[in-house]
This record gives structure tokens, sequence and C-alpha cells, in this order.
């Protein structure tokens, strides 16, 4: 399983530190293992290994396949011929800054109305387990009747208190099959990859944040100087959302057919599962006029852009929304103990 892209990103920032300050590779890397942490000091000292037996860096880093991942891999690859290995790790830095910064953006985007929701469900659960059944028991020493909406609420927390042990099992049980079935199954994986695109709203911001790694991916590979076929078989590789993925590898068959760029993206993608049309148009023009490294990077630029604009959006309208939600979601709870109270004079 490979890394994180940020252990990746300091492990690329440092090498290209001590590369321009005039190390040799093996030096470099033998530097790295001196201050690596327990888990890299195991990597890096089978890459320095391996590198003092003569062998290529890029081979050295296959070797841990696991760990890198084949983008970078495939970079190295490409700049060992030219002899210039800085301008791939710049190249892979520049790569990695933007997914990560793109992935951040989402998360902060996403971070208040998880917790705010996530908060209003645990006050919801501790009224209905403490809260509520107090009032229950204050209630019952009243010779009326109470207004209706408190009564079905003293009832929906009484059957909820009785039956909570059974619903958190169940929950758990649920979840852990889902998540076991999810890490065991890739059938299961690979359709709940393709329908997550279709949930409101977040499904289109995680489409877009796909779609605007697959360009830049595809388009520093070629722009490294990889065939368009190897380009895509190893974004293909790179891939962690098997959507796209599976995409790319019916791309990967369409060219290697013969048939022209736009016409493998429109036959693989036939419902505009993962492309958009616009997308499609220009990745075309840019295939017809031999540009389209230059197009895959400017079209992952314009992405992110309109990523980073929806998310601002989203997340400055949700704000006030979530505030009103929860206030209403309290308050009408409140309000609803309180009735039996604002009529305390016809209940005793």
């Amino acid at each position: 399983m490979a890394i994180n892209k940020q252990a990746q990103l300091h492990f690329v920032d440092r090498m290209l530190v001590l590369l321009d300050a005039g190390l040799p590779l093996l030096e470099s890397i033998t530097f790295i293992h001196q201050s690596a942490s327990p888990a890299w000091q195991k990597i890096t000292a089978s890459i320095a290994h391996h590198l003092s037996q003569g062998e290529r860096f890029s081979s050295c880093l296959s070797l841990q396949h696991t760990i890198f991942d084949p983008a970078l891999i495939g970079l190295i690859r490409v700049s060992e011929e030219s002899g210039d290995i800085t301008l791939a790790l710049k190249t892979i830095q520049q790569q990695l800054h933007s997914q990560i910064a793109l992935h951040r953006q989402i998360q902060h985007a996403l971070a208040y109305p998880v917790i705010t929701l996530t908060t209003a469900c645990l006050l919801m659960l501790a009224m209905l387990v403490w809260v509520i059944p107090v009032f229950s028991e204050v209630f019952a020493h009243f010779n009326a009747t109470l207004p209706w909406l408190t009564q079905l609420l003293l009832s929906a927390s009484e059957q909820f208190t009785i039956y909570f042990p059974v619903i958190a099992i169940g929950l758990t049980v649920c979840v852990s099959s889902l998540s076991l079935l999810w890490l065991r199954h890739q059938g299961f994986q690979q359709l709940s990859d393709r329908y997550v695109f279709h949930i409101p709203v977040i499904g289109n911001l995680l489409r877009q944040s796909a779609l605007a790694n697959w360009c830049r991916s595809l388009g520093y590979l070629m722009q490294a100087g990889l065939p368009a076929l190897e380009a895509i078989r190893i974004t293909a590789q790179t891939s962690n959302q098997w959507l796209c993925h599976d995409l790319s590898a019916q791309i990967f068959k369409s060219l290697a057919q013969g048939w022209s760029f736009g016409e493998a993206l429109q036959r693989a993608d036939p419902r505009w599962h993962f492309f958009d049309l616009e997308t499609v148009q220009l990745l075309q023009i840019g295939s017809a006029s031999g540009s389209l490294a230059t197009m895959l990077s400017n079209r992952a630029n314009a992405l992110e852009k309109q990523l980073t604009s929806q998310l601002k959006l989203l997340s400055h309208s949700l704000e006030p929304i979530l505030v009103v939600f929860v206030g209403l979601l309290i308050g009408g709870l409140v309000i609803i103990l309180y009735l039996p109270i604002f009529n305390l004079g016809q209940i005793v």
C-alpha cells in the first residue's frame, strides 16, 4: 500500500535539497537514511543498497512499488534517459503540492458541516437518552393529557432508550460488515466508486477533483516525454479511484487499437460518468493540434480553480443553513418539552 502524499512530498523535498547542494544520488539517499524515521530507514537502506550495486534509481524505486506511486517511478525513469533527475523531482514536487492542496481544500470545506451534523446528532442522542426521560418522570405526576407533540417525543425517547443497545449493535455490525466487504471484495469497491459521484452536491465535487488529478497526472507524464500509451498505463496504475482506473484502461485499449484520443475518451465514457463534454472537446483539440500535454495541464488548472470556487461557495452557504438547522432542531425539542409547562394552569 502506497504511503501518503505528504510523506512522499517530504522525501522528494529532501532529495531536491541534497541534490541541489551538489551531493551525488547515493550519498543523498544515505544522508536521508541516517535521519529517517524507523519506517523510512528500511526503505532508504534498500534503495541505497541497490544503488551501490549499480542499479538505476528508477529500478530501486520499482522494488518498492508498494510504497511509491508508479507515476513517480515513471517520471524518474524518463529523466534518467536525459540525465536530469532533478527536473523530474521538481515536476513530482509540483504535482504532489497540487494534489495535497486540493485534498486539503475539500477537507476544509467538508469539515464544518461534518462536525456540525455530528454535534447535532450527539446532542439529539443525549436528549433522547438522558434529558427527555427526566421530563417524562416529571410529567407522570400530572393528572392531565399532555400535548400530542410532547407525547410523541416522550414515546420516541422511551422506545429509543429500550432499543438503544440493539440499534448500537446493529449499526456496529453494519459498518463493520461494509468495511470488511469493501476491503476484501474488489467488486464492491468498484460499485462504491461508481456511485459515489452520484451523491448530491458532494458527488460532483469529488468527480471534479478526480478528473483534475487525472488530467494533471497524465499531462505531467506526457510533458516528461512518455508516449501516450505508457502515460495512460501509468495513470491507470496510480489512480486510487476504480472508475478512473477502469476508464484509463479502456482508453489504453482504444488507443492501442488505433482510435484517436478524443474517440477513445468517448468510447470509454459514453454516458459522461467521469468526463464532461468541455473536457473531452478541449482534449480532442489538444490531441489534433499536437499539444495534448499542455491542454491536459491547462484543463487541470481550470478544473481546480472551478473546484476551489465551488468549495468556497458551498462552505459559505452551508454555514448559515446548518446553524439554522441545529437551532431549529434543538429549539424545537425544548419547546415541545416545555409545552405542558406553558399550559401549566390547565394541567395541574
